[in-house]
């Protein structure tokens, strides 16, 4: 086993950081820029009476069943739910296969990425007019041209502990060797769970997480979609996973309607109820259903 500072901060970072200004990390109430844009939006789908697909975008070291419990009370509240696999294998790749599956959905979207998925739907919903709304559960949200190690090199991330990892090699389509990293399961339960849930539930997802290629640390991300389509942020307060005070920068940055929960960077499993109510707020303000 590895402790690798840089890569343990992909989607990883815990603790906050005293330092940081105030008036940075004052997370905005006030509506994004586009809000009379999304009122129209809004009038229009509740007049069709149709409500939005909801897709959901899981982060690094997880899998689409980390989305588990959000899925049944959207289902339940008569959303059509999807939570397409994220590959994993770097931001350009990943945002273009997110981007692809989205234009074949019909009718608006509300996008939601957690940790990793979140630097993901800010690159793939760029453009598309169907996505009404961006969900940012505990996520990254890089700026144009910002790389995700640039936030973790950031002064926001500078008190935060590297990760337990241990390391594999893949081939590149090229022929060079790749980098795929996986957290050390013994520390994934504190880490990314604060201990929260029952031990053989924590076992299992450490046992199930998905390994995360280190190409998505260097790749820039481009003009960022939370800069023309209405945002909303959960601030997980217990994440040892980003930091709280990071999570809240991003947020800010963006103007996105913000809410802090008491919960670790896995908050959809330890509090479903609130993410969902989170994305049920968005898509009601977004496309009135």
């Amino acid at each position: 086993m590895k402790y690798i500072p840089q890569v343990a901060m992909l989607v990883t970072a815990a603790a906050t950081v005293a330092a940081v200004s105030a008036a940075a990390l004052t997370p905005s109430a006030s509506a994004h820029a586009t809000a009379p844009a999304a009122h129209v939006a809004a009038q229009t789908a509740a007049v069709t009476g149709h409500k939005p697909t909801i897709v959901l975008v899981h982060g690094a070291w997880a899998d689409a069943s980390s989305w588990g419990p959000v899925i049944e009370r959207l289902q339940k509240a008569g959303y059509t739910v999807d939570a397409p696999p994220n590959p994993l294998q770097g931001l350009s790749y990943d945002s273009a296969y997110i981007a692809s599956y989205l234009k074949q959905i019909s009718g608006p979207v509300i996008l939601v990425g957690h940790s990793y998925g979140g630097a993901v739907i800010t690159d793939a919903a760029a453009g598309d007019a169907n996505v009404k709304a961006l969900v940012y559960i505990a996520g990254w949200a890089p700026a144009n041209g910002e790389t995700l190690q640039s936030l973790i090199n950031s002064k926001l991330a500078a008190q935060i502990p590297p990760l337990p990892v241990t390391t594999a090699t893949y081939p590149e389509p090229d022929g060079s060797p790749g980098v795929d990293v996986t957290i050390n399961p013994a520390d994934y339960p504190s880490v990314f769970l604060d201990n929260q849930l029952p031990a053989d539930e924590e076992d299992a997802l450490a046992a199930e997480q998905r390994p995360l290629s280190t190409d998505a640390l260097s790749e820039a991300s481009s003009t960022p979609a939370w800069e023309t389509i209405p945002s909303w942020y959960m601030v997980a307060n217990q994440d040892r996973a980003i930091a709280p005070n990071l999570e809240r920068f991003m947020a800010a940055r963006m103007r996105a309607h913000t809410v802090d929960v008491n919960g670790p960077h896995l908050i959809m499993l330890t509090d479903p109820s609130a993410v969902t109510s989170l994305i049920e707020q968005a898509a009601t303000a977004t496309t009135g259903r």
